[in-house]
C-alpha cells in the first residue's frame, strides 16, 4: 500500500496528513505558529517557524496514522501564496516573511500598474489595479524601504519555495505560484522581464529560484538533513505542490471547464476553470495551465473572511460556536439591519483596493453578539455574491460551486453562502481540499496515475449539496444593493 505524506501551510499554523491511494486520510496533526500584525496593514511570518511545524507535525501525523515512515512513498505540499521570503544562500530568512494579507506594498502595486506592461493582462484585463499583495509589489517594497536586505538576498521567494528547499536543496518555484502571482506567463514569454527592469529591479530574475516546475512533477528526493529531521528516508519523493487555494481546487474535484470552487479559511477564493483566456475588470488572470495542462483559472478573492470571525473571538474573549450559531440561525436575513463590510484587510476583488476598511453599519443597542457573528457571515457571502457577478459581467458563470475549508464546518455558513449566491453549494466528503489536492499530486507525482485527472476520479468523493432556499434568496436581494453601496460611501469617508 502506498502512502503520502502532505502539508497544507495556512495563516494561523500548518497541518500534516497522511493519505492512501484511495484519498483516505488516516493521521493528522497540526501545529500553529504565530503571526505579528503592525500598523499600516502589515502581517508577518518567521520561516523557521514554517519549517518547525513540518517537523513536529510530520511525527504527531505518523503516529496519529500508525504508519511506518519507510512506507511514505512521496511527500507534496500546498501553502499560502504571496507569503514573500528573502533569504540568504543557505536558505536562512534575512527578516521576517511579508505574508499573503500583508499589504504595505500599495505604493508599489501602483508604480507596477503605471508600467502600462503587457503581463498586466492578468490584473483586470491590464485596467488594474494590481494588488499589494503580489510578488513583485512586495519585492519593490523590499528595495525600497530595505535596501541592505534587497541587496543580500541571495534568493527572493515564497514559503513554497522555502519549503521545497528545506525538503530537497534545490531552488525551484511552483509554475502554480510564478503563474498566479508573479506575473509570469507560461505562453507568453515567461518572466515580466521588461517590468522589473523598468522598475528599477532587473536584479530580481536573478534572485528568483532558476527552476519551474509544475504542479504534480518530481522536483527531488529528501536531503540526509531533511531526512533525519523528519524520521523519513531520503529515498522519499518530492513532488511540486502550490498555492493552497489552487491546490485545494484538485481537492475538491474542480477541474473541468464551468465549474467553480470556492476556498474557505482566513480568506475566501473563488476559482473557475475556463478552455479559452478571459481578461476582465474586476476579475483576475486568466492564468494559463497553473493548475491543470490547456485549462485556464479565473479568480476572485476576499482578503479577510474567517480572519474576521477569529478577530471578533479575540476582541470578545472567545466564541462558543454551538451557542453562536444556534442564536444566529433563529435571526432573519439582514440580522435586524445590521450590515458588515468585510475589508477588514483591504479588497482582494473586484475593487482590488488594499486602504478599503471593514465597517459594522446599523448598530442598535438591541443587536448582541449573535447578530453580529452572522452579519459577519453575511459580509462575506456578499462578498463572494459580487466576485461572481463580475465573474458574470466577464462572461463566465457557474450553476453552482464547490466549497472547502474552514466554511464547510458551519452548517448555518453553508446555508448562508448558497442563500447570498442562489446557486446550490457542493461539499466534498473530505472538505480539507488543500491537502486532499495535495495527496493527489503526490499520487500521481509518484507515478500512480496518469494525469492529475485521473487521481482526482480515485481519490476525491461525493459529499452532499446544500441548495438555496428561496425565500432567503429574495430577501437577500435587498440586503445585498445596501452592501453593495457601502463601498463608495465609505471609500468617500475614509479619502
Amino acid at each position: 500500500m502506498a502512502y503520502f505524506l502532505t502539508f497544507d501551510g495556512g495563516t494561523e499554523s500548518l497541518r500534516a496528513r497522511i493519505y492512501d491511494l484511495s484519498g483516505a486520510c488516516l493521521g493528522s496533526q497540526a501545529v500553529p505558529y504565530q503571526t505579528k500584525f503592525s500598523a499600516g496593514a502589515q502581517a508577518e511570518q518567521d520561516p523557521a517557524d514554517w519549517w518547525d511545524a513540518v517537523v513536529k507535525s510530520t511525527r504527531g501525523a505518523l503516529a496519529q496514522a500508525n504508519v511506518a515512515p519507510e512506507k511514505i512513498e512521496a511527500i507534496s505540499y500546498a501553502t499560502t501564496c504571496c507569503s514573500v521570503v528573502a533569504l540568504d544562500a543557505n536558505g536562512d530568512a534575512l527578516r521576517p516573511a511579508l505574508i499573503w494579507m500583508d499589504v504595505r506594498a500599495n505604493e508599489e502595486a501602483d508604480a507596477v500598474l503605471d508600467t502600462n506592461d503587457p503581463a498586466l493582462m492578468l490584473n483586470g484585463g491590464g485596467k488594474g489595479p494590481v494588488s499589494a499583495e503580489w510578488m513583485i509589489p512586495k519585492a519593490l517594497w523590499l528595495k525600497r524601504n530595505e535596501p541592505a536586505t534587497y541587496d543580500r538576498a541571495f534568493r527572493i521567494c515564497e514559503y513554497q519555495d522555502y519549503l521545497t528547499y528545506r525538503f530537497t536543496g534545490e531552488w525551484a518555484a511552483s509554475l502554480d505560484n510564478v503563474g498566479l502571482r508573479w506575473h509570469y506567463r507560461s505562453r507568453d514569454g515567461g518572466w515580466a522581464t521588461n517590468m522589473v527592469e523598468a522598475l528599477g529591479i532587473g536584479d530580481l530574475l536573478e534572485k528568483w529560484p532558476p527552476r519551474i516546475v509544475a504542479p504534480g512533477s518530481l522536483i527531488g528526493t529528501l536531503t540526509k538533513t531533511a531526512a533525519e529531521e523528519l524520521g523519513l528516508p531520503q529515498s522519499v519523493k518530492v513532488i511540486q505542490g502550490g498555492a493552497d487555494a489552487l491546490i485545494g481546487m484538485i481537492g475538491l474535484g474542480v477541474a473541468q471547464p464551468g465549474q467553480l470552487a470556492l476556498i474557505t479559511g482566513s480568506s475566501h477564493l473563488q476559482f473557475g476553470v475556463t478552455e479559452a483566456p478571459l481578461n476582465a475588470p474586476g476579475v483576475w488572470g486568466s492564468y494559463a495551465d497553473i493548475v491543470y495542462p490547456d485549462r485556464y483559472i479565473v479568480e476572485g478573492g476576499q482578503t479577510s473572511t474567517g480572519s474576521i470571525i477569529n478577530w471578533l473571538g479575540r476582541l470578545t474573549g472567545g466564541l462558543d460556536f454551538d451557542e453562536l450559531n444556534g442564536k444566529a440561525a433563529q435571526l432573519s436575513p439582514g440580522c435586524d439591519g445590521l450590515i458588515v463590510q468585510d475589508h477588514f484587510q483591504g479588497n482582494r476583488t473586484p475593487y482590488t483596493d488594499p486602504l478599503s476598511r471593514g465597517a459594522l453599519v446599523g448598530l442598535t443597542l438591541a443587536h448582541e453578539k449573535h447578530h453580529i457573528f452572522r452579519a459577519m457571515m453575511e459580509g462575506v457571502g456578499f462578498g463572494t455574491r459580487a466576485i461572481l457577478d463580475a465573474f458574470k459581467d466577464a462572461g463566465y458563470s457557474a450553476d453552482e460551486m464547490t466549497l472547502g475549508g474552514g466554511a464547510s464546518g458551519s452548517d448555518l455558513w453553508l446555508q448562508i453562502h448558497a442563500d447570498t449566491s442562489g446557486i446550490p453549494v457542493r461539499v466534498p466528503a473530505s472538505p480539507d481540499a488543500p491537502s486532499t489536492g495535495s495527496a493527489v499530486l503526490a499520487a500521481y507525482g509518484a507515478g500512480h496515475y496518469a494525469s492529475i485527472d485521473e487521481g482526482i476520479s480515485q481519490m476525491v468523493h461525493a459529499g452532499r449539496t446544500i441548495d438555496p432556499i428561496a425565500v432567503n434568496v429574495a430577501q437577500y436581494e435587498e440586503v445585498y444593493a445596501r452592501y453593495k453601496s457601502l463601498y463608495p460611501a465609505l471609500k468617500s469617508c475614509l479619502g
